[in-house]
């Protein structure tokens, strides 16, 4: 299936599309040395926005979802580079310990644990999933709704070493996000490597931080294919000391707004875009589309309503919202069967394995489509996102999804950066180093 572009034969994206093409070499010669110096997320998923005059990032989830809305055919790539990832962080890793989200009703999102503990299982690996729910004092077997079931086990804890009662694992890797801050059982472990990091949780991460990291990354990247940066990156600007529910900071959420929204408006104008400019405000912290919302003026953030305080001051986990990022919007002209789309892009290590697109049958192109009524197009890539073919037009699938995984794996880069960046004393050694033995 290929999605239907209203821009595929018109617009300067197609000549940003033949700009990667004819730089692919070099593309690819700059990467492979930002990953010798750079180590890659374990794992991650990136949101794109293809505007038809822009292509870039909205989101970047370290801890993502949605393994089971790859294409099944993708499932020999994913082996392959999740086989990389754990080789890079723990290669002499035999038991790996999957700790997922507090979800034991979202059955789509424990198809994809398990999806992920599958692909994990073809590396070598004997995997297992410790749950994080407090009232689990026994091993719960749940049904999947597409067959086959999940063992969740309650987790233990042997001094410094996380495991289950009888399973003592040498790496963890966390599928949870840690938006309601860091358990006590994951805290002061040693002698296991847990990917990605902990302070890749949102208790630590902030989103302005990362495309912070994507602004110095995505200059970089312009620079040697000589073009302008906006064309791949999005105008932010961090806002923090709010409470929505007390009307505290408003007033500079409205400058912050109006900022961004002027700066988008120069560049239509540089660039002749017809369309108005309009900006995302988002919870600095935190996923699943929540405190969210989307403004074409500054003063839209003046007097919100109760149920748009509301809505804006909790986020997962019943975490309060006091920092967000207001961020330029960037329109989808992406659609699957006349519903609006965007891609979402899958890596594990450096290498893209596959992605599919977000759908709503509800929402605009300037609205967000992480929310409910989404649904998902498990087989949008027919083709890789890393096999241009130069000989084809740049709207030609393999060439439009070669530049989707381009612009995903700068995202990787930059979350490598901010990980660096936020990194406690110790933690880099301890992600290089070898994976140690089993505790006796």
């Amino acid at each position: 299936m290929v999605p239907h572009l209203k821009t595929a034969l018109s617009g300067p994206l197609l000549a940003l599309e033949r700009r990667f093409l004819e730089f692919s070499a070099p593309i690819e010669q700059w990467l492979r040395g930002q990953w010798q110096e750079h180590c890659p997320p374990f794992y991650a998923s990136c949101d794109l926005r293809n505007a038809g005059f822009k292509l870039a990032p909205v989101d970047t989830n370290l801890f993502p979802g949605g393994f089971n809305n790859l294409n099944p055919a993708f499932l020999p790539l994913c082996v392959h580079a999740a086989m990389s990832a754990v080789e890079r962080f723990c290669p002499s890793a035999c038991k790996l310990l999957l700790i997922p989200e507090n979800h034991t009703r979202n059955l789509y999102y424990l198809q994809n644990v398990a999806q992920l503990a599958a692909i994990l299982a073809q590396t070598g690996l004997e995997v297992r999933i410790g749950s994080l729910l407090p009232d689990l004092a026994v091993p719960r077997k749940i049904e999947l709704p597409l067959g086959g079931s999940i063992l969740l086990e309650p987790l233990t804890r042997h001094g410094e070493r996380l495991g289950l009662a009888d399973f003592n694992p040498c790496a963890i890797l966390l599928n949870n996000d840690l938006s309601g801050g860091l358990p006590a059982l994951l805290a002061g472990t040693s002698d296991q490597v847990i990917l990605p990091p902990l302070h890749a949780g949102w208790f630590v991460r902030r989103k302005s931080r990362h495309f912070a990291a994507y602004d110095q990354v995505s200059r970089e990247f312009a620079d040697l294919l000589d073009i302008d940066p906006w064309l791949i990156a999005p105008d932010f600007v961090a806002c923090g000391a709010l409470d929505f529910q007390t009307r505290q900071g408003e007033a500079a959420l409205a400058e912050a707004v109006s900022g961004v929204l002027e700066k988008t408006r120069r560049k239509y104008r540089e660039y002749g875009i017809d369309e108005t400019p309009y900006a995302v405000i988002k919870a600095d912290a935190g996923t699943y589309g929540m405190g969210v919302m989307t403004v074409r003026d500054a003063s839209a953030v003046l007097g919100l309503s109760r149920r748009e305080r509301n809505k804006m001051s909790v986020i997962k986990e019943g975490q309060a919202v006091s920092e967000v990022i207001v961020q330029e919007g960037v329109p989808t002209f992406e659609t699957v069967r006349d519903a609006v789309a965007e891609p979402v892009v899958y890596l594990f290590d450096r290498f893209v394995v596959g992605g599919f697109y977000r759908v709503h049958t509800t929402r605009g192109k300037h609205e967000n489509l992480n929310s409910p009524g989404m649904k998902f197009e498990p087989l949008a890539f027919e083709t890789g996102c890393n096999l241009p073919d130069c000989r084809d037009n740049p709207d030609a699938p393999p060439n439009r999804f070669y530049a989707y995984g381009v612009i995903a794996r700068l995202a990787s880069l930059a979350a490598a950066l901010e990980l660096e960046a936020t990194a406690p004393a110790g933690v880099e050694a301890q992600a290089a180093a070898p994976c140690l033995a089993e505790a006796a």
